[in-house]
């Protein structure tokens, strides 16, 4: 890695504990300024590791995935505007969905797809999102639609994840997958801890599974492009 890289890591991690460590002291105003960091610190790192694809779609979707998840962190630190944030995590997924299909070194085939084989494979995931949501409908009021579909669009991007399996290197694959169910996992906790039953350390375990996920998913990318590099 390049010492710039290195430096956006070091300053990911800083934020990361930083933000960490506020949760743990209840200190809610700093998070105005830790929470932020996290996902610029992140976002500077991706663009600084992939400058050899400029302009490309691939680096334009992640940027933008990752900018939206900076604007949804800050709208969460207020509750009022949880449906705005919701809305800059649905674009995030949006982002994801689009670079995770571009990571993949197999062209897309509408006619090839065993339908009945990718639904049992996403079985599991779909029984947990619906329970999730059957535990939480009754709270959410006129956030309804909006929550279903961003149920719909983060169940996608999970999918989209798994769908790289034979598809791009080992590393890349569970980085990248172990990323989007980590992500799944933190938007899960959040969604019980605000409309079923509080969380024990709730606030802790959503960032930690979040900012570990945001990392996973990024370094997954990068493990793609490295060995695209590598067999050119």
């Amino acid at each position: 890695m390049r010492k710039k890289e290195i430096l956006w890591l070091y300053v990911f991690l800083f934020a990361a504990l930083a933000d960490i460590s506020m949760i743990i002291n209840s200190e809610t105003n700093y998070r105005y300024f830790t929470k932020p960091l996290i996902m610029i610190a992140l976002l500077m790192y991706f663009l600084q590791s992939t400058r050899l694809i400029k302009d490309s779609l691939l680096r334009t979707a992640v940027s933008a995935a990752l900018f939206c998840s900076f604007l949804g962190d800050v709208l969460l630190l207020n509750n009022n505007l949880f449906l705005f944030g919701l809305g800059a995590f649905f674009m995030t997924h949006v982002g994801y969905i689009i670079a995770f299909k571009l990571t993949q070194n197999h062209s897309f085939n509408l006619l090839e797809v065993n339908f009945i084989k990718m639904f049992i494979y996403n079985l599991p995931l779909y029984i947990v999102a619906a329970l999730i949501y059957f535990l939480i409908h009754s709270q959410l009021n006129e956030l309804k639609i909006p929550v279903i579909i961003y149920i719909m669009a983060i169940v996608m991007m999970v999918t989209m994840a798994r769908e790289r399996y034979g598809r791009t290197n080992k590393t890349s694959f569970w980085q990248l997958f172990i990323g989007a169910i980590l992500f799944f996992t933190s938007d899960s906790l959040l969604a019980l801890d605000r409309f079923f039953y509080p969380i024990v350390d709730g606030d802790l375990l959503i960032m930690a599974t979040y900012i570990l996920g945001q990392l996973m998913i990024v370094m997954g990318i990068r493990s793609h492009l490295l060995q695209v590099k590598s067999s050119q």
